[in-house]
């Protein structure tokens, strides 16, 4: 098999995890501009998220985030998923939108507060139970914005028997996947700000705790590409939530702001056999459509996935090891640049025609009618969501 029909057969087989919430109205801080069409309910979420899978072929499920995609039947919610050929994905809780949170969460000084937010963790895996999800992704904004305000120990503490009691109720199939964000909205400490802490607090829990890399949730100039060898060396990586950064957790489309680093970072993957059939490893979009249309938004975050993962893959490994090996250190970063600069663009309209798939899924979606479709059905009603 050629390198070229080795990436095909990858390529294939990749699958990419919507999130629910990047198909509602949702932004920043500031202001979220409402749009026309957007789901009203999980339902029509999961409409938007087969419509994103039909034209990409590799976006078969969807993360749903409790409360938002609250529902009376889950069972009723998976039917509707599996007849449009979706698969509920990843479990995300929420424990920052309360006004009893204003403190924190599961570290929160007040006792009352922490087993609320505990509480709702359990809910959570309730939910997972019901759906036959696997991972539970938990991302919390506790922390502190003075000095002095809080013990930042004694918060290490509450996190960590929190966290113990969660990965105590999941079932033997199921994941504990703890996400760290470098600050915001606490701005003097936050409770898990970055992958040493998440992987500590995982490492101590067990074997089904892994650490998510949100590639939006670093401070500038960090080489996320070796946080990700790290873990993957540790067999600590569970998932990514991919999206694209230039300043702070912008929440932008994946490859947006630097391809070239989503591309070292899928490097490290495929070098590390993490696009293996066995691979655990789970990937998922987590980005925020503010001011573009959703549903396109997410098509071309799938594709920027695809396009960095396709040039990973094209990396003359053998040549780079024998680079490496001579000291060869130009040698070694042209063979990385060869991979990088290669149009992978007709490689990809070929494998999606292979697959009964529209080579050019964006101009599929902008003939399909659908986005006319939706904003003439859906009218009335707001979902909650990011900044909402």
């Amino acid at each position: 098999m050629t390198g070229r029909e080795a990436a095909k057969s990858v390529l294939r087989a990749q699958k990419i995890e919507l999130p629910s919430w990047a198909f509602g109205n949702s932004g920043t801080r500031f202001k979220v501009f409402a749009q026309q069409g957007v789901p009203r309910d999980p339902f029509e979420k999961i409409a938007d998220a087969a419509r994103v899978h039909a034209h990409t072929g590799v976006a078969p499920s969807i993360a749903l985030h409790i409360p938002w995609d609250a529902v009376d039947d889950y069972a009723v919610l998976g039917r509707a998923a599996a007849d449009v050929g979706i698969k509920l994905g990843t479990i995300n809780a929420n424990v920052f939108q309360d006004d009893d949170y204003k403190l924190g969460s599961v570290t929160n000084p007040d006792p009352a507060v922490r087993r609320k937010a505990l509480d709702h963790l359990f809910a959570c895996v309730d939910v997972m139970d019901r759906t036959g999800s696997r991972d539970l992704k938990l991302w919390f904004s506790d922390g502190t914005n003075y000095p002095g305000q809080d013990d930042i120990r004694a918060r290490q503490d509450r996190l960590a028997e929190a966290l113990s009691a969660v990965y105590e109720r999941l079932s033997a199939d199921q994941r504990l996947i703890l996400e760290y964000k470098l600050f915001e909205p606490a701005f003097y400490t936050t409770d898990v700000p970055d992958w040493g802490t998440s992987y500590a607090h995982c490492l101590k829990l067990g074997e089904r705790a892994k650490v998510c890399v949100d590639t939006g949730h670093h401070a500038p100039g960090t080489n996320i590409e070796f946080i990700v060898a790290f873990l993957l060396r540790e067999g600590k990586l569970g998932a990514f939530d991919f999206n694209s950064r230039f300043y702070a957790d912008d929440d932008l489309i994946v490859g947006a702001a630097d391809p070239f680093q989503l591309f070292r970072i899928l490097f490290e993957v495929v070098n590390a056999g993490g696009l293996a059939a066995d691979s655990d490893i789970a990937f998922m979009l987590d980005q925020c459509h503010n001011i573009e249309p959703k549903i396109p938004g997410q098509i071309r975050s799938v594709m920027n996935v695809q396009e960095a993962t396709a040039k990973a893959l094209l990396v003359d490994t053998e040549a780079l090891g024998a680079a490496q090996a001579a000291g060869d250190v130009l040698g070694a970063n042209g063979v990385l640049m060869d991979a990088y600069n290669t149009d992978v663009r007709p490689l990809l309209a070929e494998l999606r025609e292979e697959m009964g798939v529209d080579p050019d899924p964006m101009g599929a979606y902008a003939r399909s009618g659908y986005a006319e479709q939706i904003t003439g059905d859906r009218v009335g009603g707001r979902q909650a969501g990011w900044g909402a």
